[in-house]
């Protein structure tokens, strides 16, 4: 089993490339790497064209990324070797994904889906928008948020990205094709750095990490 990490991004948001940002005692991008490296035999980083060139020991390969997030991934998976059947996408922005996220999704394409993706409740109330005004509340109990990792039959997702379509995850272009789609429990760790202050609490939160398990050593 292989993963694709995803770190291509421009940073525009971010007001900086935020996979290169320092996270505790690692770059953002190495976190998450080490989550993928709980499950993968072999991981592929997906970097900016600018960056391809420099080394990163702790990857088996790496690539330049797209203009677009599925460019990016298709980039990354020609670097897969064609007989692994299972390919984890993650990325780089969720850095604090646990294996145990990364375990669940693999586990459910393993039992025979043909993708997987971490889902947590909606908890907000949802309003559909039009002209600054609502048209109606959407019931939220059939919705979820989606997050990285995801896992994939290696073929349902390569023949996904066979006509190079753009989509906001790669479930989408799995589903879109007719695939199995199922939904594992997310976990709130897996947050993604948007912003400045979502690195932040992604530091918060690596810290209380920290201290719980030096509490268990105790």
């Amino acid at each position: 089993m292989w993963a694709v990490v995803v770190a291509a991004g421009s940073g525009e948001r971010f007001g900086s490339q935020k996979q290169y940002e320092q996270l505790g005692d690692r770059r953002v991008l190495d976190w998450a790497v080490a989550g993928a490296r709980t499950v993968a035999d072999g991981v592929v980083l997906v970097v900016p064209a600018d960056r391809a060139g420099e080394p990163e020991v702790s990857v088996d390969a790496v690539v330049a990324g797209a203009d677009t997030r599925s460019g990016s991934v298709r980039s990354g998976l020609r670097a897969v070797p064609d007989d692994v059947r299972v390919v984890v996408v993650h990325d780089a922005a969720r850095p604090l994904a646990p294996g145990s996220l990364f375990a669940a999704v693999v586990a459910a394409v393993r039992a025979g889906a043909d993708a997987a993706v971490p889902g947590l409740p909606v908890a907000d109330t949802v309003k559909q928008v039009a002209g600054g005004q609502v048209v109606r509340t959407i019931d939220r109990t059939a919705l979820v948020t989606v997050q990285t990792p995801q896992a994939f039959d290696a073929t349902a997702l390569r023949s996904a990205h066979a006509g190079n379509a753009d989509a906001p995850d790669d479930a989408a272009l799995v589903e879109a094709a007719g695939g199995r789609v199922d939904v594992v429990p997310g976990h709130p760790r897996a947050l993604k750095l948007t912003g400045p202050d979502d690195l932040v609490v992604a530091a918060a939160l690596l810290h209380d990490g920290e201290r719980l398990s030096e509490s268990d050593r105790a």
